[in-house]
């Protein structure tokens, strides 16, 4: 790897389509090259402590500060990206269930005769609601898990599953899909994915990868994340 080879990032799905007008954006002014590739948070995690070679490293601040901890990624050059709901959706031109309140998504899941979920956060937030409201055994069996990488979208526009919980960013603009609504605040998590510089990142690629994290956390860009379904990241 050169000084002028592109920088290498890799991320969790979510993120992939507003890392992409990220990157354009960023090369459109002139900015150095840069070549993301999107995973599955868990096999992106993988990846990075195993060690494979990358410049960028963007995941939810929690899969991010386990890196940093096992000093995987620099966290002192951690910058927030942005923000994303968690949402259920259903097939296109098929009913809407009520999620205005927290019973209400309750009752929602419980009449699914299928529930898409994903390996990420929202998948982990979907089985301690389960948890919380005492049915995760009788939902188990219709329980439908994407595969890494795989969209719960996908699932959802193919029939397989009645509903579908990702990630708003992940839903949004998918074809033969219709996203119901954000989980109300009750029961919402939402996550904010981060980016850093890799562990394995040479130490003269870090400005342009540090230049290339600015601009992109950078509030010029919010209209972006918003196009992607994604809010700005809480700033000071």
């Amino acid at each position: 790897m050169t000084q002028h080879s592109p920088l290498t990032g890799i991320s969790s799905m979510a993120t992939r389509l507003v890392l992409a007008d990220l990157v354009q954006a960023w090369q459109a002014q002139g900015g150095a090259p840069v070549q993301i590739e999107s995973v599955g948070g868990v096999e992106a995690a993988r990846r990075v402590t195993e060690g494979e070679a990358f410049d960028l490293v963007i995941l939810a601040d929690d899969a991010l500060a386990k890196l940093a901890s096992a000093g995987h990624v620099d966290l002192a050059t951690r910058v927030d990206l942005a923000r994303s709901a968690i949402a259920f959706a259903v097939r296109a031109g098929t009913p809407h269930p009520d999620l205005s309140r927290d019973e209400a998504v309750r009752a929602a899941v419980l009449a699914a005769r299928r529930v898409g979920y994903s390996t990420g956060p929202s998948g982990t937030h979907l089985s301690k609601l389960l948890e919380r409201w005492g049915i995760a055994q009788e939902m188990a069996s219709r329980l439908v898990q994407a595969r890494p990488g795989v969209p719960v979208a996908s699932l959802v526009a193919q029939g397989e599953v009645d509903l579908g919980l990702q990630q708003v960013s992940e839903l949004v603009n998918v074809d033969g899909v219709e996203i119901v609504a954000a989980l109300p605040a009750t029961v919402q998590r939402v996550t904010t994915f981060s980016a850093a510089c890799a562990a394995t990142s040479p130490e003269a690629r870090r400005a342009l990868a540090a230049a290339f994290l600015a601009f992109a956390a950078a509030p010029a860009n919010d209209a972006i994340r918003e196009r992607h379904g994604m809010e700005a990241p809480l700033r000071a």
